[in-house]
C-alpha cells in the first residue's frame, strides 16, 4: 500500500540552498510525485481535477503530493523523483524558481499550456518554439498503435526542438494528411506532452500514452506483462441461479478466475418488472441465488459487494427498481434520454453511507455467506463523503471500480459542480484513501441505452488490444449474468488471444 499526501501548502519553508558539486551528498535522495496544477481564471478548478487524476496514476508508482504551481519554491522538484506539470490555464503566472529548475534539468513532465514561457527565459532547454494549433486531430500513435483522440478536447500545442537539441518524438499526433507532428518529446529531464490528455478519455484512448509514460519514468524497468480480470455484474437476490452456475462451470473448466459483484437486497418497488406489482427480496431469503453463489466461490470466483440495494426504494433513481438505479447518488434521465447526476442522496454523510455498508454486511452474514472485503460503488458514482466513508471502513481492503472525482478533493471541501470519471490502467492507490482494482474495457451492450452506444466482444478486444501500449497493464471488463454464454467464450478467446493472462482480482492487491 502506497502514502498519499495531498496539500495546499507542502512547499511552504521548502529554502533554496545553493547546489552542491556533482557528487557530493545532498540529503537524502529523490522520492515521490509531485504533482503541480493551474488555479487561475474562471476553469481554475479544472486544474485541481487533473492534478487528482494524474496523482492518482503516479500513486502506482509510490507517494505522491500536490500543491498549485504558484506556490512552488526553488529546489522542490530536485526532492522529488519526479515533478508533473499540468497547464490548463493559457499563460498561467509560473513562478521563476520553478522554471530555473527545469530548465536546470529537473525531472519534469509537463502537460499543455505555458511552456512558452520556459522557451521565452531559457532558449538552452532544447526546445525553441511553442505555438497553439487548431488543427483537429482524431489519433495520436505511440508505441506502434494508433489510439483515438475526440478532437473536441480541443487545441494542441505544436513544439519546435532546436537543430542541435538531443530531443526524440515519443508519440506522434496524426494530422488531417496523415503526417504526424510531435505529441510527446524528450529532451534532457523534461518530457513534454503537446496537451492534458484527461478530456474525453475513452477505452482507446491517448491518455495511455500518459499512463505509459510514467513507467518509462517512474520505473523503466518495468517487464512488458499483461493481465487481465473479468467480474460479473449486477447479481443479486432476482438473478438466475442456472445462468450463474453455467457462467461458473464455463470459466471454472477454462480456468479463468473471475469475480461476483453481488448487491443483498433487490426492489421493484414501482412493479416496473412486475406488471405494477411491487417485489423486495433479499439475499438471505433466495437459498438458490445463494447455493449458486456457494458454487461460484468453490468454482474460482471471488464475491464482491456491489453496495447494498443498487437502488433507493420509494425513489426512481431514475427507474425505480434494483440493478438499474443509482444507490449513493441522484440521478434522472432528461428528455433525450440522457441520464443526468443531480448531486448527493438527501439524507448523504459518512454516517449514512456506513448505515448502507453495516446493512448490507448483516444481510451477507444472514445469508450464511463470508462477508467481502472488496466493494464497488453501484454504477461507479458516489459522493465524496461516500467514497471517504468507504475508505474509512475497517475490513474494506480495496474498491473495485472507475471512480469520479469533484472539485475540491485535494484544496478543501469537495463540491458537486464540477466531477470528472476516471479508469486506471494498472492498480492504484487513489486520493480517497483506498486500493483501487482497474476496470477498463466497460461491458458488453447489446442494444443503445440511455446515452451509452452497442458494444460487442469485438470492441472491447480491440480496446484490450490497443491498451498494451501500456508496458504493465491491465485489461477488464465486466459481463452481465443474462447474457448467459452468448458472448463470454468470444471474450475470453479474444483477450488471451492478443496477450493477456487472467489472474484474480485479489492477486492485484
Amino acid at each position: 500500500m502506497v502514502a498519499i499526501v495531498v496539500s495546499s501548502v507542502l512547499l511552504a519553508g521548502c529554502g533554496a540552498e545553493p547546489k552542491p558539486p556533482a557528487g557530493t551528498p545532498s540529503g537524502p535522495p529523490p522520492s515521490g510525485v509531485l504533482v503541480l496544477y493551474d488555479t487561475t481564471g474562471p476553469y481554475g478548478d479544472l486544474g485541481e481535477l487533473y492534478a487528482v487524476q494524474a496523482g492518482n496514476l503516479a500513486s502506482h508508482f509510490g507517494k505522491w503530493e500536490a500543491a498549485p504551481v504558484t506556490r512552488y519554491a526553488k529546489g522542490s522538484a530536485a526532492r522529488h523523483r519526479l515533478t508533473i506539470y499540468i497547464g490548463s490555464t493559457y499563460d498561467e503566472p509560473l513562478p521563476d524558481a520553478f522554471l530555473a529548475d527545469v530548465a536546470g534539468g529537473a525531472p519534469v513532465l509537463w502537460m499543455g499550456a505555458n511552456i512558452w514561457q520556459l522557451i521565452g527565459k531559457y532558449g538552452g532547454t532544447g526546445l525553441n518554439s511553442a505555438t497553439i494549433d487548431e488543427t483537429a486531430v482524431s489519433a495520436v500513435r505511440y508505441r506502434g498503435t494508433e489510439l483515438t483522440r475526440n478532437p473536441a478536447a480541443g487545441a494542441m500545442v505544436r513544439i519546435g526542438a532546436a537543430p542541435d537539441a538531443k530531443a526524440t518524438t515519443l508519440a506522434g499526433a496524426v494530422l488531417p494528411d496523415g503526417t504526424e507532428a510531435p505529441y510527446a518529446v524528450r529532451v534532457g529531464a523534461l518530457t513534454y506532452l503537446t496537451e492534458v490528455p484527461l478530456t474525453y478519455v475513452t477505452f482507446d484512448d491517448r491518455y495511455l500514452v500518459l499512463a505509459d509514460l510514467l513507467y518509462a519514468l517512474l520505473d523503466p524497468q518495468a517487464p512488458d506483462r499483461h493481465r487481465a480480470l473479468v467480474r460479473i455484474e449486477d447479481v443479486g437476490p432476482h438473478s438466475d441461479p442456472a445462468q450463474l452456475r453455467a457462467i461458473a462451470d464455463f470459466l471454472s473448466a477454462r480456468k479463468i478466475p473471475f469475480a461476483v459483484a453481488v448487491f443483498t437486497v433487490y426492489d421493484d418497488w414501482a412493479g416496473v418488472y412486475s406488471g405494477g406489482v411491487p417485489v423486495h427480496r433479499t439475499l438471505s431469503g433466495t437459498p438458490a441465488v445463494v447455493d449458486a453463489l456457494r458454487y461460484m466461490s468453490e468454482h474460482g470466483g471471488t464475491l464482491i459487494m456491489h453496495g447494498y440495494t443498487h437502488g433507493l426504494a420509494g425513489v426512481r433513481n431514475p427507474y425505480g427498481v434494483s440493478a438499474e438505479d443509482y444507490e449513493f447518488y441522484r440521478a434522472h434521465v432528461d428528455d433525450a434520454g440522457v441520464v443526468q447526476l443531480d448531486g448527493p442522496v438527501q439524507d448523504d454523510s459518512p454516517e449514512w453511507a456506513l448505515g448502507r455498508l453495516t446493512a448490507a454486511r448483516q444481510e451477507w452474514t444472514a445469508a450464511g455467506l463470508p462477508v467481502p472485503d472488496i466493494w464497488e460503488f453501484p454504477h461507479y458514482t458516489a459522493s465524496a463523503a461516500d467514497y471517504r466513508a468507504i475508505a474509512s471502513a475497517p475490513g474494506i481492503r480495496a474498491r473495485y471500480e472507475q471512480v469520479l472525482y469533484f472539485s475540491g478533493v485535494l484544496s478543501g471541501t469537495p463540491a458537486g459542480s464540477r466531477s470528472v470519471s476516471q479508469y486506471f490502467p494498472y492498480p492504484v492507490q487513489d486520493a480517497y484513501g483506498t486500493p483501487v482494482i482497474p476496470e477498463t474495457l466497460g461491458n458488453v451492450a447489446t442494444q443503445r441505452f440511455n446515452q451509452h452506444g452497442v458494444r460487442l466482444a469485438a470492441d472491447l478486444i480491440a480496446s484490450a488490444r490497443r491498451q498494451l501500449v501500456v508496458r504493465d497493464n491491465v485489461a477488464s471488463f465486466f459481463y452481465h449474468p443474462f447474457l448467459g454464454l452468448q458472448y463470454l467464450p468470444e471474450l475470453v478467446d479474444g483477450i488471451q488471444q492478443v496477450g493477456y493472462t487472467f489472474v484474480p482480482a485479489t492477486s492485484l492487491l
